[in-house]
């Protein structure tokens, strides 16, 4: 192997590394966004089910249902 094709096997191996890392930064950054994604509907998902739950109790025990607003 002459000079210049080590020289250009190694340019080209530098250039695959440089794209396989992007590529790798790109993929975790995906990641980082879907992980957020998800902790968010699990939050939101909680709300829900903690709002369904007060409401539920409310209309089983009658809770409110004989507020005086005209007063």
């Amino acid at each position: 192997m002459d000079l210049t094709a080590a020289i250009t096997n190694f340019q080209q191996a530098k250039v695959m590394s440089q794209v396989q890392t992007r590529v790798a930064r790109k993929v975790l950054d995906m990641q980082e966004f879907q992980g957020a994604a998800a902790v968010k509907l699990i939050e939101a998902a909680a709300k829900t089910a903690s709002g369904a739950g007060d409401a539920l109790v409310a209309a089983s025990t009658g809770l409110g249902g004989e507020i005086d607003t005209y007063a």
